[in-house]
């Protein structure tokens, strides 16, 4: 095996975070559990221990017929546990597999480019944010309800009217509460409300499917309870 310089290794190290980067990035525009720092640390990492299993130990066991393909083949089954934790059960459905597995091709890339195999990781990372991409509208398309007719996505509305003076606690405690699983928040704001010395802040969420409404009923309502909050109220509309 021919040794590289540590600079050598550092740019397979920099381009495996750059790879990660870019599928991250499609990730984080989503507003999904792991976005853009999270695969760019999983394809960071298994450059990494790519780099130290091809040329950490050579020098250590000279004599010894060393494998390194052993230690990055545990990246397979170790990125599997990350992966596990951004899976989660919602009612009767399972969220997260498609995160699961992109943070999976991450790790792929992330071999790839550590092992000097730029040409094949860009071709991945291409692969990668193209499927998230192109498929996810075709997946959407060919996904049909029992009904017969396909899932559109949910807009939910909240205003909370509240003293100025707490404005900011409660576009605090707004995004708290509304801070679910499975809704992403697309816009918060605070607006002079009729009477005098009051403020309307509302929050704008948009879910795929019509989800249940009594997770958010809950969440809210707890709004109600504090006592510079003087109306709340909700609404949902198909987008």
């Amino acid at each position: 095996m021919q040794l590289i310089s540590q600079w050598e290794m550092a740019g397979h190290l920099t381009a495996a975070l750059g790879f990660g980067s870019l599928i991250g990035l499609e990730r984080q525009w989503r507003a999904r559990m792991a976005g853009l720092r999270t695969n760019a640390l999983v394809a960071g990492g298994a450059a990494l221990f790519v780099l130290l299993s091809q040329y950490g130990f050579l020098g250590a066991v000279a004599e010894v017929q060393y494998d390194g393909s052993r230690v990055a083949a545990q990246i397979v089954s170790g990125i599997g546990f990350l992966g596990a934790g951004v899976i989660m059960r919602d009612g009767l459905s399972v969220r997260g597999l498609n995160t699961a597995a992109t943070l999976w091709c991450s790790a792929a890339v992330g071999c790839l480019a550590g092992a000097g195999m730029f040409l094949l990781a860009a071709f991945g990372t291409a692969g990668v944010v193209g499927a998230n991409l192109v498929l996810r509208p075709l997946g959407r398309r060919l996904d049909r309800e029992p009904g017969g007719g396909a899932e559109v996505s949910t807009d939910y509305h909240f205003e909370a009217v509240c003293r100025e003076d707490e404005e900011a606690h409660i576009r605090h405690r707004l995004v708290d509460a509304l801070g679910r699983p499975g809704y992403t928040l697309r816009e918060i704001r605070s607006v002079d409300a009729p009477e005098a010395g009051k403020v309307t802040v509302s929050a704008l969420l948009t879910a795929e499917g019509r989800r249940d409404d009594r997770m958010l009923e809950e969440a809210v309502s707890n709004l109600s309870l504090d006592p510079s909050v003087s109306a709340v109220s909700w609404s949902a509309v198909p987008a």
